[in-house]
């Protein structure tokens, strides 16, 4: 078999097209055409990389190697049908990227699969992003960007993660934003396991102004162990209104949804 003849059945064999083939190998749809015509021939670099991809020796992606021993079971399929049988490692990959755009992005972009370490990422780029990596309007990935980002690491306006930063709310297992929640969140306004901004609710509550919780540390400090300027004890029997009130004395620009939100905290 030919180096043409191998390379095509190799891309059949992994359900790959010549232009997502061209993608994991940094060339375009045109040059591996080129290389399954026999017009050209890869580099050497090339070569390794397809013999990477494939996981077979470049003797045997040139047709000159013998191929590796058949299983017993190959054996006996390969003598009731009379079929040779070929085994290549498995590795799924989808593409897909709409013609229409939108600021230059297109509308939907697409790009997940199985990934070798060693390879590149799947990228994907557009209004809708689902990839690997993905960047976009709302991107989706297990690294993601973008006004409305969902991602294991991910950051965005709107975010939601494993580690998730927002510029306006964050929601993770570690979260850094405006709005911050998680098991350790860090914002203006912050909720979780431990939390720590200017206003903070959690377990362990570390503020600049209000905090809540079950340790609580800051100027207006609520809860069963507090330390601040002023504490409160949520079991002293005092009663939200009188929360509220103080809270407003203390701090008379605070918003009435803050003040009412932490004199619940006793309710």
């Amino acid at each position: 078999m030919t180096f043409q003849e191998r390379l095509i059945t190799l891309r059949k064999q992994q359900g790959l097209s010549q232009e997502q083939l061209g993608y994991e190998l940094g060339v375009t749809r045109q040059t591996v055409s080129k290389w399954e015509l026999g017009v050209t021939t890869p580099e050497m670099d090339k070569l390794i990389q397809l013999s990477d991809f494939f996981h077979i020796s470049i003797d045997e992606l040139v047709g000159r190697g013998t191929p590796e021993p058949a299983s017993e079971e190959a054996e006996t399929e390969q003598a009731q049908t009379g079929r040779e049988i070929h085994y290549v490692p498995y590795h799924w990959h989808y593409e897909y990227k709409s013609r229409r755009t939108l600021f230059g992005l297109p509308l939907v972009h697409i790009n997940i699969g199985r990934w070798i370490p060693g390879q590149k990422l799947h990228r994907a780029r557009g209004i809708l992003a689902v990839g690997t990596a993905a960047s976009g309007i709302f991107a989706l990935g297990v690294l993601s960007a973008g006004i409305f980002s969902i991602g294991v690491l991910s950051a965005g306006i709107l975010s939601l993660g494993a580690v998730a930063a927002g510029l306006l709310l964050a929601c993770g297992g570690l979260s850094v934003g405006g709005i911050a929640i998680g098991g350790f969140a860090l914002g203006l306004f912050a909720v979780g396991g431990c939390a720590i901004g200017v206003y903070s609710i959690g377990g362990l509550a570390v503020a600049q102004k209000i905090a809540a919780g079950g340790a609580a540390y800051a100027t207006i400090a609520i809860g069963d162990a507090a330390s601040g300027e002023i504490v409160i004890d949520i079991h002293s029997g005092i009663t939200p209104e009188m929360v509220r009130q103080v809270i407003l004395a203390r701090f008379p620009e605070t918003c009435n949804i803050i003040a009412t939100l932490f004199s619940m905290a006793v309710s």
